[in-house]
């Protein structure tokens, strides 16, 4: 019951600094994300408390230690998916929103204002300019974007 002890309280603690620091992994880059300092202390953890189960259950050691690295496998499987898909979703890419629509909330004009946009991922009001002076309420579409301020064009 000792190894698996052992294993289960290093894999929390590979956890908490995976948690705490980041992934100690990613700066040796090797396949590509193929190892996670995450995964591993999550199966680390799995593998020690399912081993601690089935040891104690009455099984004999040998299935305890096979249920273990069966379930710890499984378990890194499934973080290492998870931490990937997470990872490609907080890449901070921005979304163009060149030719959405939308309608102008305050007068804007070259020097600036607001609008609001029809987009998808649009929840708040966006910093606009454009060439030529618009009112509030004009419907408009987006002709350029420009880190966070976006030029537009009456509708």
């Amino acid at each position: 019951m000792l190894p698996f002890l052992i294993v289960g309280g290093v894999g929390l603690a590979v956890l908490l600094i995976s948690l705490i620091v980041g992934d100690i992994f990613d700066h040796f880059e090797i396949g590509e994300g193929a190892i996670s300092g995450t995964a591993l202390g999550i199966a680390a953890v799995v593998f020690g408390a399912s081993g601690v189960l089935t040891y104690t259950s009455g099984l004999d050691e040998v299935w305890a230690y096979v249920l273990a690295a069966v379930l710890a496998v499984a378990a890194y499987l499934l973080a290492l998916l998870l931490v990937k898909r997470l990872t490609k979703s907080s890449d901070g890419v921005p979304v163009s929103t060149i030719g959405l629509t939308g309608v102008t909330k305050s007068p804007v004009s070259p020097a600036g204002g607001e609008v609001s946009l029809d987009g998808p991922h649009e929840i708040e009001r966006r910093l606009a300019y454009s060439d030529e002076a618009l009112p509030e309420g004009v419907r408009i579409r987006v002709v350029e974007h420009t880190g966070t301020r976006v030029k537009v064009v009456a509708d």
